[in-house]
Formats: structure tokens, sequence, C-alpha cells
């Protein structure tokens, strides 16, 4: 299968899939209604097979981001050190204002001490503040922080620890945006069986299931990811994947409500927005400012951002979400469009992004 639209490549899944009679009307989008920025994309090596940079080369990826009028994009793998540098010195020096790599945090500077240590947190600023005088305009928290990530002692490090805290406090002085990978679908921690929506998936991934011994649970996560966003005022801070929870929108605005420095990308989370289309329209009309576009379709493949701009313009139901002819691994349903006006549209696909990147 190809990458995902608004996910990374999955296995491919030998099922076959039932194949819906339903006759409904087919909106073909050629072009964007606005050019966008895409907050949540991957360019480097970080996620390679092969080790080779995810964005290709620069004219490729500029010839790419042309035809999918995408007038930026954040690319969520520059690490830290050298390969911050190769990345900072392949898109973001070569072509200013169009790529935006944001740098990661070495969680290996854990296990030089525990949550006592004073070097540790020394070495986590220091870090932050290396990126930043490099060139990274942002930080990118993945989800390992909080499920597998542990310190010098073995105890399992959430986001809210207050060495995590402290480093993060003072990438909000220095006017860098973090983007935070927290937890994963609901689904990933339920128990692993014929009720579980993503059986499918899970069956294809195993090591993706969080619901073992070991692990915290969904809840656990996401409170120590609002605590987090909550201890670092000064911090803005991107939700990764509608924050972490797109199976319940209420939840998310209820989260929104409380922490005014915390936004929300729709990364890798159509399957959960296009079956409450309605809901999640709702949701943008209530937050219009708050919700940013990415699409975590990497390599950036045409086709899927092509069904992006179905989703978010059009009231198409009930079709693919997947660009092959059957729904991703993801899950076995379809999606329905949103069909945003244009007031809202702009917003999502551009301006929010451009104020927390500053363009």
């Amino acid at each position: 299968m190809r990458p995902l639209a608004g996910g990374s490549s999955e296995a491919t899944s030998s099922r076959i899939w039932p194949r819906p009679t339903l006759v409904v009307p087919r909106t073909e989008v050629g072009a964007p209604r606005f050019a966008a920025i895409d907050i949540h994309n991957h360019l480097g090596r970080w996620l390679s097979e092969d080790g080779s940079f995810l964005g290709g080369s620069l004219a490729d990826l500029q010839a790419t981001m042309a035809d999918l009028h995408l007038e930026a994009i954040v690319n969520l793998d520059g690490l830290w050190g050298e390969e911050l540098e190769a990345n900072l010195e392949r898109y973001d020096r070569a072509a200013p204002g169009r790529v935006f790599t944001f740098a990661h945090l070495d969680w290996g500077l854990l296990g030089l001490g525990d949550v006592a240590s004073p070097e540790v947190t020394r070495a986590l600023i220091d870090s932050v503040v290396d990126s930043h005088r490099r060139g990274a305009k942002g930080l990118k928290v993945w989800k390992d922080l909080g499920l597998t990530r542990r310190d010098a002692t073995g105890a399992l490090v959430m986001p809210d620890d207050p060495r995590v805290v402290a480093a993060l406090r003072v990438a909000g002085d220095l006017g860098l945006p973090v983007l935070i990978h927290t937890a994963d679908p609901v689904a990933f921690f339920q128990p692993l069986d014929a009720t579980n929506e993503r059986i499918d998936e899970l069956a294809e991934m195993p090591s993706w299931w969080f619901g073992g011994p070991g692990f915290p649970t969904f809840a656990q996560l996401i409170d120590s990811l609002h605590a987090l966003v909550a201890a670092c005022p000064q911090t803005r801070f991107i939700g990764a994947h509608v924050g972490g929870h797109a199976e319940d929108l209420d939840a998310v605005g209820a989260a929104l409500m409380r922490l005014p420095n915390f936004v929300v990308d729709t990364g890798g989370r159509m399957a959960e927005l296009g079956r409450q289309p309605r809901h999640f329209r709702r949701f943008v009309e209530r937050f219009p400012d708050r919700v940013l576009f990415g699409t975590d379709c990497f390599p950036l493949h045409p086709p899927a951002v092509h069904t992006w701009w179905r989703f978010l313009e059009t009231e198409d139901e009930h079709f693919d979400y997947g660009d092959d002819g059957e729904p991703p691994g993801q899950g076995n349903w379809r999606v329905s469009g949103v069909g945003l006006p244009d007031s809202l549209l702009r917003a999502v696909y551009r301006d929010n992004a451009a104020r927390i990147l500053g363009i």
C-alpha cells in the first residue's frame, strides 16, 4: 500500500475488503482553494528504511510542493547535532521560507541520572539551546516519551516530567514551538481481540499495541501531556494528531479551552475525523484559530494530499481514505468530507500555521 492519506506507510494487509454498492457523488478536486502549509511531515532520514532523505532532492521536493500548492512544509526529522545540520543544510538554508526543520531532544541524555540529577536537566536545556543556535525552527517530541523512554533508574519518563518541563520552558523562551506526539490511537491501548476496531492494523504491526503490562494507560498519557502544556505557559505546543485524541473532539476542545498555548494538527487522523465530519466542522467553527493542516504523508505523495483536499473541501460521503482503491490499514471503514467554508479553510490550510511559524 502507498503512504496513507494522513499517515505514514503501513504494512500491506492480505485481507480482501468488502466492496460497497452505495452510489454517491464523487467530487474531483484538482487543486486546493488556498495554498497550504503542511505543519506535520517528514523529509529527513530518521524514518527512512534505506537511510535516504525522505524529501528527495530539493529540486524534486520543490516541484512536488508546487504541484500540491504547498507554500511551506515542516520537516519533523531534524534530530540534533550533526543530523540537524544535515537537514538544515539540505532544506532550510537552501530554500528559506519553504522548509522549516524541527529538532528533537536527545532523550538518551536521561540516562545520565535520575529526576534529582541536575546534570540531566542541564544537558537537555543545552540541547535545546544548541538546536536553536544552529537554526532549528521548532522542536518535535515523539511518542516514545511516555511509552518507552526511561532514565538511569529505569523509571518511565512521562511528558510532564520536571526535566522535560524545564527544557521545554526554555524552548518557549527562545520562541521555538513544540510539536508533540503523545500516545497513539485509543484502540492501541485497548484489549487486543476481535472487538478492537484496529485489529487488522495491529495484527500487521503488533509492536504498536500498548495495552499490555509496562505501559501507562491512554488517559495517563493524555493527562500528562496536558500537565506539560500547562506547566509551560510561554511555550506554544502543537498537539500532533488532533492533540492525540481525535476519537473524542469534546475532550480535545475542553483541553483547548483550558490551555491557551495549545493548538492541534490534523496529521494522520482522517480515519477518525472522517467518521464524524459534522462534529469536526463544528469543532473547527468553535476553534477557528487552533486547528492546523498537517498530512503526515511521507514520502510526500500527491494522491494522498489530494484526498485531504477532498476531505476538507467537499461534502462527499463514504469514500476511501486510501489512494489505492481500498481502505488503508488504519481501519475497515470509509470517510465523509467536512465541506469547510473559505474562511475556515484558509485558516486551517495556512493562516494558523503561518502565525505559529512566524511567516
